[in-house]
């Protein structure tokens, strides 16, 4: 089974265990002649996938009215690959999303880790700082990149902390947010996981 996240500068694929990656710049989807189970959130390359038939867009096989309506598709088939729990996908976006017995509770979105270095840094190059994901949030911050790693992760881990529920962990950064959720589960394929699970409910198989 040949499975594809289409992003905005990537075609992530799983082809049953193997994962891998292309550019959206120089991929040509039209090379593939197998069947493709995929979501995308990427405008443009929607647009060409549209046109090929091996392309089975599953977006249309998830039942929406337990979303809302500009949720991205990512983010909805990470839920439903999680029964119970607070999904994070450490991307260029952090998103947090919340399932409680099967049903999505609600989420909110976060700047990304470059976003938010950027950030500090476009405000001055004194603050030009990776930030730190093994800060004490115990102890008040005495320097400059404690401080701005206070700033961004604090009120993050606050609020997922405050639910007590299982943390899974996704996205390309989630091996640095394992830093401040050290007993979360990493599951780097948790949206294909969700993709797998509907394609055997809708028995697209």
């Amino acid at each position: 089974m040949l499975l594809c996240d289409v992003g905005n500068t990537s075609y992530d694929f799983l082809d049953d265990d193997k994962n891998y990656k292309e550019s959206v710049e120089t991929f040509n989807p039209h090379a593939i002649t197998k069947k493709v189970f995929y979501i995308c959130v990427n405008p443009h390359a929607k647009k060409i996938l549209e046109g090929l038939s091996n392309w089975v867009d599953m977006s249309g096989h998830v039942d929406m009215s337990n979303y809302y309506e500009t949720m991205g598709v990512d983010r909805i088939f990470a839920c439903e690959a999680v029964s119970d729990g607070i999904i994070i996908d450490a991307g260029s976006a952090v998103t947090v999303d919340v399932v409680n017995d099967g049903i999505f509770e609600g989420g909110f979105i976060y700047p990304g880790i470059r976003a938010m270095e950027q950030t500090y840094k476009n405000i001055s190059s004194v603050l030009d700082y990776s930030f730190n994901f093994e800060l004490n949030f115990d102890i008040m911050p005495k320097n400059s990149q404690d401080a701005i790693s206070y700033g961004y992760l604090k009120t993050f881990f606050s609020e997922v902390m405050r639910h007590d529920m299982e943390i899974f962990l996704t996205g390309g950064d989630a091996d640095k947010f394992a830093k401040l959720f050290p007993h979360a589960k990493i599951d780097k394929n948790l949206i294909f996981n969700g993709m797998k699970k509907i394609i055997k409910k809708a028995d697209l198989c």
